[in-house]
């Protein structure tokens, strides 16, 4: 998965981030809701920037998790927070978690985003089984390591865009 822009489109690489209504103006009544458009994608590819930060450090680590459930509860302020978002913002929590070795944590947010995805696109399941996967390494459950990583690659050529298939097949080999 790949940092996203304030859209709707979630997966897309570091894109730049909207230019946000998010001022109080005495003048008018305040609207978060410009806030939570552009706080939900700035929190996410925040915390992409510290998951590829070498030599993150304890506070990098943890600033690295409020930022992802920041991501996620702007999300659910918005109107247009939908399954979909919601099982993107698992996925982070869990890969969060994951880099951070807190297994039972990493596991169950991957759970979660498993049972948000099933009705979802090939990519969205797919990223679902990888996170599933990547939990499951941490925890030392090499069948349920080998079973999301089969279901992800056979989901995974069914994954339309290429830029998105590469990136998806570059992550379950960091898992393999």
């Amino acid at each position: 998965m790949k940092p996203i822009s304030g859209s709707n489109n979630i997966p897309v690489r570091r894109k730049e981030l909207p230019k946000t209504d998010c001022v109080m103006d005495a003048s008018e009544p305040f609207n978060p809701l410009p806030c939570h458009r552009y706080l939900s994608a700035d929190c996410f590819n925040k915390t992409w920037t510290l998951l590829e930060k070498p030599g993150r450090t304890a506070a990098d680590d943890e600033q690295m998790l409020l930022l992802a459930m920041a991501s996620l509860w702007h999300w659910t302020q918005r109107p247009d927070c939908k399954t979909r978002e919601l099982s993107v913002g698992y996925w982070m929590i869990s890969r969060v978690y994951a880099a951070l070795g807190q297994v039972d944590n990493a596991a169950s947010y991957a759970g979660k985003c498993l049972m948000l995805s099933k009705d979802e696109e090939p990519f969205y399941l797919a990223y679902a089984h990888e996170g599933s996967a990547r939990a499951a390494r941490l925890a030392g459950n090499g069948e349920a390591v080998t079973r999301h990583l089969a279901e992800a690659r056979r989901l995974a050529p069914l994954v339309t865009e290429g830029d998105d298939r590469a990136q998806l097949e570059a992550d379950l080999r960091t898992i393999a």
